[in-house]
């Protein structure tokens, strides 16, 4: 689960890193009105959305005066920005975060991040700041600092001073980095989340340090004990398909493909996508049931893959072991007789209680197409994907 910069911000603060003073707007005039509170005489007004490259998709604005402040807000909300991370359809801004200027020196890139090779939390830090990872990583790989903690006694003092040193940062300021970067690997460590990154985290010039922008992921196994960490969900900031999958328990993944999968564990999804390719078409989504698939489960995922538009054909693949194959036959069968998908659908069914499965779909009379191996169901997935194009073709040229 991601949360807003001024969220992470808040959170951060509460473990000793330094952040500016700020305010939330969920209006302009509200936004003109937190720069008075915060005083000087600039301030940066920021876009509130899930998602990194703000300032070159015109989400990050700098004003010297409290109308400009109005103005860079009433142009923000409302407005669907669209970064490298977004894709195409954007992300659209209803609130924004007005900061107080910071006189910058120095620009550092900060992270906190689950390796999960190493099954170590890593450290990643650059002198090369206010750059994403990526570009840092392609224009000047050698600044990358890689640091792993070890879990039995967390990050120790010397090993905050080697990254501060390797950083460049001055004698002066090595005990405030040190207290910083604990302070972000407690905020990780408490609050089980997966990343912490601070990009950038900004030297001024009166000698003082301040995270200038904050970004937290979290565990979402781990929310449950973390219900104030829950509640910063914004739900308007996902995909709505993937939001309500999982207030209905799926672990669901929208793709761009047009053959949607409903397919009980996370392995057999991703060969199940796979093998969708290689028989030359694209998947749909990512659906994993899992393995209690009851059938009033079964019916929630048909209902979920077909809210998808682009949906153009239906792929149950189950592999029944915990679960068992007379139950998914009848949630196919409970879901096409309550709302028909008005799309083929391909059914292959393994594993336990398989017979009993496949003879309630014969005897349900329903029009589904059974396959009795991976490879078969998606051959004829895409091939029933195919032929619905052609026939679509065809009737737009007539």
């Amino acid at each position: 689960m991601d949360i807003h910069e001024y969220q992470a911000k808040s959170i951060l603060a509460g473990y000793g890193v330094p952040v500016p003073r700020g305010g939330l707007a969920y209006s302009p005039e509200q936004a003109a009105y937190r720069a008075r509170d915060i005083g000087g005489n600039r301030w940066v007004v920021k876009a509130q959305v899930h998602t990194g490259g703000r300032g070159k998709a015109g989400g990050v604005k700098l004003c010297n005066t409290e109308d400009e402040v109005l103005e860079a807000a009433d142009e923000m909300f409302g407005k669907r920005l669209v970064t490298n991370q977004t894709g195409p359809d954007g992300k659209i801004v209803y609130r924004v975060y007005v900061e107080g200027g910071v006189a910058i020196e120095r620009e550092i890139y900060l992270a906190f991040v689950l390796d999960r090779k190493a099954e170590r939390i890593m450290v990643v830090a650059s002198a090369a700041g206010g750059m994403e990872i990526e570009e840092i990583a392609e224009k000047e790989p050698d600044s990358i600092i890689r640091n792993i903690v070890e879990p039995a006694v967390g990050i120790r003092d010397f090993q905050a001073r080697e990254i501060a040193f390797g950083l460049g940062i001055d004698a002066g300021q090595i005990s405030q980095a040190v207290e910083t970067i604990k302070g972000c690997y407690r905020a990780f460590r408490d609050l089980d989340a997966t990343m912490v990154e601070i990009n950038p985290l900004v030297l001024t010039s009166d000698g003082g340090m301040v995270a200038l922008d904050a970004k937290m992921t979290f565990d979402d196994n781990a929310l449950f004990r973390h219900p104030d960490i829950s509640e910063l969900r914004d739900k308007s900031q996902e995909d709505a398909r993937e939001s309500k999958a999982a207030d209905r328990g799926l672990n669901y993944v929208g793709l761009d493909g047009e053959i949607g999968c409903i397919v009980n564990g996370a392995g057999l999804a991703m060969a199940t996508m796979d093998m969708i390719e290689l028989s030359g078409g694209k998947p749909a989504n990512f659906l994993d049931i899992g393995g209690g698939a009851t059938p009033e489960r079964v019916a929630k995922a048909f209902r979920l893959v077909m809210a998808d538009e682009n949906v153009g054909v239906i792929l149950v693949n189950i592999f029944a072991g915990i679960n068992r194959c007379d139950w998914v036959a009848k949630g196919i069968v409970q879901a096409l007789q309550n709302n028909p998908v008005g799309v083929p659908v391909i059914v292959r069914l393994a594993g336990t209680n398989v017979e009993e499965g496949r003879k309630i779909l014969v005897e349900s009379g329903l029009p589904v197409v059974r396959a009795a191996t991976l490879g078969e169901a998606a051959e004829r997935a895409v091939g029933a994907w195919q032929a619905g194009t052609q026939d679509t073709a065809k009737v737009v040229a007539e």
